[in-house]
C-alpha cells in the first residue's frame, strides 16, 4: 500500500488519509529554485516540525501548502484538497498563522475575531463561544477592545494565532509562531499547541528556526536546506544517527588543521568545524575524550574549553547542512539574558 494514500487505521477500523502530502513539490523564482523537489507525508493528528534557516525554502513551502502560492512543479494535497486545483477547499480546511500577519491596526482585537468568525460562516453565539475558549491563548485582557495598532509585536502574534484557530481547523500551519514572543508567552503557546493536538486531533505543521521548539513539540522533524529536504525522522532518531556523544572543543588558532588529526582517530565517527568550534561525533564519549584531547595537543592548537555532551538537533542540523541554525543560537543567547529575539 502506498504510504502517501493512507496511514495507520484508527481504533474503530478503516483508513485515515494523511493530512498533508507533497510529491516533488517545486517553486522557482526567476532562475532560482526556492523549493526543489520536496516530498512530504504528514499523518492526520501529527505535529510536524519543519526546520531550516532563512532562505532555505520553509516559508515558500508553507505558502504552497496553504494554496497561497502556485507550485512550479510537483503536487500537494492538504486535508484531501489539491493545492493547485482546489485552493478554496484548502483555505476552508486550514488555519494559518504566517510570518506576515493580516491585522488591521484600526480594528480592535475583538472586531478581528468576530469578522474572522463570520468569514468562516460562524454565527454570533458560536463566535462568542470560540472567543471565550481562546481567551487563555490571547492573553490580551481589556486590550482586546483596543485598536490592534496599540499592540506590541507579541500581542499581534497571539491575536494572529487566535484568528487562525477561530473556526477549529483540522490542519494548522504555524510559520515561526514564537518569533517576537517573550519566554512566558512562548511556553504558553507551546502548551496551547499541545492541547489543540491532544484534545482536538489538530494536525500542526510548524516551521521554526528554534531547535528547542521543534524538540519540544514535534513528533517528527524535517530539515530543509537550499530548497531540498535533507533529513526527516523523529527528533530522537535524528540525534541517534550522528553518534551517541559529542566532544566539543573551542580552540585558538587554525581549527580546521586541528580537526585533521581528530578525523584519523578510530573513536571519532565524524568532525564538524564552525569558526573556532570543533565538534567530534563519537560512540562512547568518556572513552573518546582523552584521545581527542591528546590529538588537539599534538596539533599545537591551544584549547580554550573541551566539553562532552549528548547530541542535540543543532548537531543534526550541522551534520546534514554544514551550518548551525543562527536563529536558534540568537534565541538561546537572548533567552539566557532574560529576553527573546524580536
Amino acid at each position: 500500500m502506498d504510504p502517501r494514500t493512507a496511514v495507520s487505521p484508527p481504533p474503530g477500523g478503516g483508513l485515515v488519509a494523511p493530512a498533508i502530502t507533497a510529491s516533488g513539490l517545486r517553486r522557482r523564482f526567476g532562475s532560482r529554485w526556492a523549493v526543489d523537489g520536496v516530498d512530504l507525508c504528514v499523518p492526520t493528528g501529527e505535529i510536524y516540525g519543519f526546520l531550516g534557516p532563512n532562505g532555505a525554502g520553509k516559508s515558500t513551502t508553507v505558502r504552497m501548502l496553504c494554496a497561497l502560492l502556485t507550485p512550479s512543479g510537483g503536487s500537494a494535497t492538504v486535508a484531501g484538497h489539491d493545492v493547485a486545483s482546489d485552493p478554496v477547499g484548502v483555505h476552508l480546511a486550514i488555519g494559518a498563522a504566517l510570518q506576515a500577519t493580516a491585522i488591521d491596526d484600526k480594528q480592535t482585537g475583538l472586531e478581528h475575531l468576530e469578522l474572522q468568525g463570520r468569514l468562516y460562516g460562524l454565527r454570533g453565539p458560536e463566535i462568542r463561544r470560540r472567543i471565550a475558549e481562546l481567551e487563555n491563548l490571547i492573553e490580551l485582557g481589556d486590550a482586546v477592545k483596543r485598536p490592534a495598532g496599540t499592540y506590541s509585536g507579541g500581542m499581534k502574534r497571539r491575536l494572529d494565532l487566535a484568528l487562525a484557530l477561530i473556526h477549529n481547523p483540522g490542519v494548522l500551519f504555524l510559520d515561526e509562531p514564537t518569533t517576537g514572543l517573550d519566554p512566558v508567552s512562548r511556553f504558553a503557546l507551546w502548551d496551547e499547541v499541545r492541547r489543540l493536538n491532544r484534545e482536538s486531533g489538530t494536525t500542526v505543521f510548524l516551521t521554526t528556526q528554534y531547535l528547542e521548539e521543534a524538540d519540544e513539540l514535534a513528533e517528527r522533524v524535517g530539515i530543509i536546506s537550499d530548497g531540498k529536504l535533507v533529513a526527516e525522522d523523529t527528533p530522537d532518531a535524528l540525534k541517534r544517527r550522528i553518534g551517541a556523544d559529542m566532544v566539543v572543543a573551542h580552540v585558538d588558532g587554525d581549527a580546521e588543521s586541528a580537526a585533521v588529526g581528530l578525523r584519523a582517530l578510530p573513536e571519532v565517527e565524524g568532525v564538524d568545524v564552525v569558526g573556532s568550534e570543533i565538534t567530534a561525533r563519537v560512540g562512547d564519549g568518556p572513552t573518546a575524550v582523552t584521545p581527542v584531547a591528546v590529538a588537539l595537543a599534538n596539533a599545537g592548537v591551544p584549547v580554550q574549553s573541551l566539553t562532552l555532551r549528548r547530541p542535540t538537533l543543532d548537531d543534526v542540523f550541522l551534520s546534514v547542512t554544514g551550518q548551525r541554525l543562527a536563529g536558534d543560537q540568537a534565541h538561546a543567547e537572548l533567552a539566557t539574558a532574560g529576553g527573546a529575539p524580536r
